[in-house]
Formats: structure tokens, C-alpha cells, sequence
């Protein structure tokens, strides 16, 4: 590993050091069981958002293995693994996309049966899937990129609430979506996932081919996505980068769970970063 690799380690681990502990400090205690007020009014972490059995194919091929997982709200979780380790067939299994097919599982979000919707359903329930090629519409400016967002089901951020988060969005919304740069496109598609009532957030390889400067303007603008308690789930090759930023890990091996943990406990682990990260 390089000088600056390491450097980058140490950064992350700090970070996700603290990112724990804050996790851990506002996660609800379990219930008294001897007290029925008590067991209603606590919440464990799949009360929020948890996947349970999870298998998805494309055609005959098995992609998505027994996957189970819980999500606590306002957590970040970067879903890590190798290429073909089935991260982005999970996201869009949990998003409903029509492939891969979701032939069993459970997938529960604040109770929904989300498992048992459509994609426009999970839409319309709070799921938003921001796909790794970002799918700004042609010929729409940004503003009516995000017009388009809140035509069906509930509003979430106001524009002028966005257009805080990512300034440049304002200085641009009357410019083609298209013709904006890969970073600025990347800000939209996560503004239009912002501008409907949105309970998690799936970012598939939100940095691919960003400068290193714009990325540190997504990762600032996710902190602030996390502080205003929406729950996202990022699957990114830039595992350092996701893992800085995050509260806890699950990673993919062939499609099945390898580990779950703290995100700090991935970066002190240089062992388990190379079985499964090569890095």
C-alpha cells in the first residue's frame, strides 16, 4: 500500500470512528420484555429498513444469495465488494427494478412490504435508486429534471433546499440537464431523489469518474443528507472513500454476505480489505 493510500486509511478510520459512535449513540435500546408499553414503544433496527433472505436472478443465474441485512434510520452504509459481488443487483432488487427477479425474500421499509410492490410502488413508498448512469432526461433543464420527480406521490426538499446543498444546481437550472458535467449531473440525480418524500437513498457508484475536489463536494452534501435523518445505502469500488463516510459495512462476496460491521472495522482490517476489497 502507498504513502498515500495509507494516509487516506487513517483519515477514513478516524472518521468512521466517529460516524460509530454516533451511530451507537442514538441507536434505541432493546425492550423490557416484562413491559408491553415498553416492547411497543422501543425500536430495534429493522424496524426502519431490513432485507431478509434475499435471492434475485438474471435468467439462470443466481445473483443475489440469502442476502439479509438491517438498516437503522439516518445510517449510512456503504455496501462494498468486488466486481460481480452482486452490489448493484442488490440495490435494484431492494428498488424493485424488473431485473434481477426477486423470486423470494422479504424486503421491509418502516413496515412496508416492499417485496411485494412494483417499482413505481417502492417509488411512491420513499425508495429512490440513483443508478450509476444517473438517468438525467434529455432535452429538460434541471429544474424541469426535477419538476418531473415530484409529479406522482408526496413532496420532499424544497428547491431552494437543494439548490443549499449543491449551489451549483442553482446557478445552472435553466441549463440542459445533459449538457452539465459527470459531477454536476451526479448532484442532480441525487437533488431530484431529495426533491420527493424520501425514506432511503441508493447510490450506485456515486463517485465513478468524479475529480477528487467534486467528490468531496457529494460526500459533504451526503453528511448533510444524513443529518437531516434519510437513511442511504452506497454501493461505490471507491471503498475508502464510502467507507469514510459511513457508519457501518456489509460486504458481497459472490453474491452472499461475507461480513457486517462497523466501517472502521474494514479500514483496521487489512486482512479482510484484501480477501474481499483487494485493497
Amino acid at each position: 500500500m502507498s504513502t498515500a493510500e495509507v494516509v487516506d486509511f487513517a483519515q477514513a478510520a478516524s472518521a468512521a470512528s466517529a460516524a460509530s459512535a454516533a451511530s451507537a449513540a442514538g441507536t434505541a435500546g432493546t425492550a423490557n420484555a416484562a413491559g408491553a408499553s415498553d416492547s411497543v414503544a422501543a425500536k430495534s433496527a429493522s424496524d426502519y429498513f431490513s432485507v431478509a433472505g434475499l435471492n434475485a436472478f438474471y435468467g439462470d443465474s443466481y445473483i443475489v444469495q440469502d442476502v439479509s441485512f438491517d438498516v437503522n434510520e439516518g445510517e449510512i452504509i456503504a455496501l462494498l465488494g468486488r466486481n460481480g459481488a452482486g452490489k448493484t443487483s442488490t440495490l435494484r432488487a431492494i428498488a424493485r427494478a424488473d431485473q434481477p427477479e426477486l423470486r423470494s425474500g422479504q424486503i421491509l421499509l418502516q413496515g412496508q412490504p416492499v417485496h411485494e410492490m412494483a417499482a413505481y410502488q417502492a417509488s411512491l413508498a420513499g425508495v429512490a435508486l440513483v443508478p450509476e448512469d444517473r438517468r438525467i432526461i434529455p432535452g429538460l433543464t434541471v429544474e424541469e429534471n426535477l419538476d418531473l420527480a415530484v409529479i406522482a406521490g408526496e413532496r420532499g426538499w424544497e428547491y431552494e433546499r437543494i439548490y443549499s446543498l449543491f449551489p451549483r444546481l442553482k446557478e445552472r437550472r435553466k441549463q440542459e440537464g445533459t449538457t452539465l458535467s459527470g459531477g454536476e449531473q451526479q448532484m442532480l440525480a441525487i437533488g431530484r431523489a431529495l426533491a420527493k418524500d424520501l425514506k432511503l437513498l441508493l447510490l450506485d457508484e456515486p463517485y465513478e469518474g468524479l475529480a477528487p475536489v467534486v467528490r468531496q463536494d457529494i460526500e459533504k452534501a451526503l453528511l448533510e443528507v444524513r443529518e437531516a435523518g434519510i437513511t442511504t445505502i452506497i454501493v461505490e469500488q471507491n471503498a475508502v472513500a464510502a467507507l469514510k463516510i459511513s457508519d457501518r459495512a456489509i460486504i458481497l462476496d459472490t453474491g452472499e454476505v461475507a461480513f457486517k460491521g462497523s466501517a472502521k472495522e474494514v479500514l483496521d482490517d487489512e486482512a479482510l480489505r484484501h480477501e474481499y476489497l483487494a485493497i
